[in-house]
């Protein structure tokens, strides 16, 4: 039986504006372009889709719904930052990841562990750790397969949690809306409500070869799925890019030796993290964030094989050189080079007998 987490960052792109901006709280946001130029919503926040406002509108429809709509230009570059730092907090439980975007993945925590091997609180402690040191909120679902903990991650959003445990799979599947299965959409939902199908219970009183007729290739999946059976794997190349540590300051630090300070703690963290991975990571750069009280960032970064404390003081000062403000937080990491993603597939020697075959015809 396995242990399935799915995680789903509520919001993703509005919650990190929100977080950087704290002006941007409790109003209705959006992510996307201008108005006036034909731009489109990317995401919102909750309190802009209770006026109806979704993603994918355009933003000229979106401000027709909700008048006192912020939109805020998209920075990719800061999502994929962010999203790599909450990837470096679920490799510490799993190498087993299998992302679906910047913002949604699924982990495998089957043989994982922490948490006395508990799935639900491996979830917990994750999202407990990516609100506290990242300031976003992340809804999980707990399943024995990638079907339900999708679904489950979806049941209590915003910040949710929901687990199925073994035990309740079949009564859970059975009262399941037949819509709230992924891949059914609009239509399929309309199609299968015209025959009196609503929920999975439903769906089970159809021969695999009925629903083969009703739904093409889907069918035969409807019919595991309505029985809660998902046997697809948790699949990633489990190589990871990056490992890095940042605190958040409960008061600024206004000088370079309080920078220095907090520097020598984070360090040991980064160390703490380096140390658990295994032999086929190569270190190929060193790299600081600050931001300072007006939530602008500076980042300073350099290429190195050993990342020692002094490469990162180098850099801190590097830092405080170009603008001597108090900051509120301060980051340190290193990128990773996977030396075993950048052999290739390995090559089986040949037979001597086919080698010499092949050197003669060349």
């Amino acid at each position: 039986m396995r242990k399935i987490i799915h995680c789903d960052c509520d919001c993703f792109y509005a919650s990190v504006e929100m977080r950087d901006d704290p002006n941007l709280r409790g109003r209705p946001i959006a992510v996307g372009g201008a108005s006036d130029r034909r731009g489109v919503i990317s995401t919102c926040n909750y309190e802009a889709r209770s006026y109806g406002v979704r993603s994918a509108m355009p933003s000229s429809q979106a401000k027709k719904l909700c008048p006192d709509l912020i939109v805020v230009p998209g920075d990719m570059k800061k999502y994929r930052e962010v999203s790599g730092q909450i990837r470096d907090i679920f490799r510490d439980y799993s190498d087993e990841i299998e992302p679906l975007s910047l913002d949604e993945a699924y982990l495998d925590v089957t043989d994982s562990a922490h948490c006395q091997g508990s799935a639900t609180l491996i979830a917990r402690e994750i999202r407990q750790r990516v609100e506290s040191s990242l300031g976003i909120t992340i809804s999980a679902g707990v399943a024995p397969n990638k079907f339900l903990a999708k679904i489950a991650s979806d049941w209590q959003k915003p910040n949710g949690l929901t687990v199925i445990t073994p035990d309740q799979v079949d009564e859970f599947v059975l009262r399941l809306p037949v819509a709230r299965i992924h891949g059914v959409g609009r239509v399929t939902a309309e199609k299968m409500h015209r025959r009196g199908i609503h929920t999975c219970a439903d769906l089970r009183n159809f021969t695999k070869i009925e629903l083969s007729q009703l739904f093409g290739k889907f069918g035969s999946r409807l019919f595991d799925l309505c029985r809660g059976i998902d046997e697809r794997p948790v699949s990633g190349d489990g190589s990871r890019k990056s490992a890095s540590v940042e605190r958040t300051f409960s008061e600024d630090l206004p000088s370079l030796e309080e920078w220095l300070q907090q520097l020598t703690e984070l360090y040991m963290r980064l160390l703490e993290r380096l140390e658990k991975l295994d032999e086929r990571y190569e270190i190929s750069g060193a790299s600081i964030k600050v931001k300072f009280s007006d939530f602008s960032t500076m980042t300073q970064e350099r290429t190195s094989q050993s990342a020692r404390i002094s490469e990162f003081r180098h850099l801190l000062q590097q830092c405080w050189d170009k603008r001597a403000e108090p900051i509120r937080l301060l980051g340190i990491g290193v990128k990773l080079r996977d030396l075993r993603a950048e052999l290739g597939p390995e090559q089986l020697p040949l037979p001597l007998r086919y080698s010499g075959r092949l050197a003669q015809n060349h």
